[in-house]
């Protein structure tokens, strides 16, 4: 039980204002619909944070902090193209856009927690309790409670803000990190 509530409430608090949760508040305000998003950071989460507590640290090892960086930088650039591409999912509301909405979701969440402090808290609290079901419940735990409101928050504000706008602020703030990220400006969490 400690392993479980200790990791919730170090990945809950490691979360806040993280860029994971700005991702989530900008996912919420592009496709306007929290469900699937919410099932996105929660499948996305659980898969990360499950590889995370049983393989992340010896991945970060062999990757080596310079590959891992550009990694990272690169899919933040990326994400940044990825941005300004319309989609379907914003004009649709059918069951397609629930499925491209979650998809998108999983994918960027996925890519976001890599080499994450949260991803990197579960690896150390994995290797500290040594019980990585408790450890991936209470972190994956921690990320929701830290995530579930921005999304929520993100729904509302989108009926206050233009789409193209939501979708060039989230394209510049991606670009920075992923520009940032590649010259190695400020900490890395790994």
């Amino acid at each position: 039980m400690e392993a479980f509530l200790v990791s919730t409430g170090v990945v809950a608090l490691g979360e806040m204002g993280d860029k994971t949760q700005l991702l989530a508040l900008m996912l919420a305000a592009r496709f306007r619909r929290p469900w699937p998003i919410v099932a996105g950071i929660l499948v996305a989460t659980l898969v990360n944070h499950a590889l995370a507590g049983a393989v992340g640290a010896w991945v970060a090892q062999a990757m080596g902090p310079s590959v891992l960086r550009w990694v990272i930088g690169l899919s933040f650039i990326a994400m940044a193209v990825w941005m300004l591409i319309p989609d379907k999912a914003d004009e649709t509301e059918g069951g397609g856009a629930r499925r491209g909405v979650f998809l998108t979701t999983l994918v960027a969440f996925f890519v976001a927690e890599m080499g994450d402090k949260t991803q990197i808290a579960t690896v150390a609290l994995a290797a500290r309790y040594g019980d990585l079901v408790p450890v991936v419940a209470g972190s994956t735990l921690g990320l929701m409670l830290a995530n579930v409101p921005a999304v929520f928050l993100g729904d509302k504000v989108a009926k206050l803000v233009p789409m193209r706008v939501v979708h060039g602020v989230s394209a510049l703030i991606f670009l920075v990190l992923g520009a940032l990220t590649l010259l190695g400006v400020g900490k890395l969490d790994f």
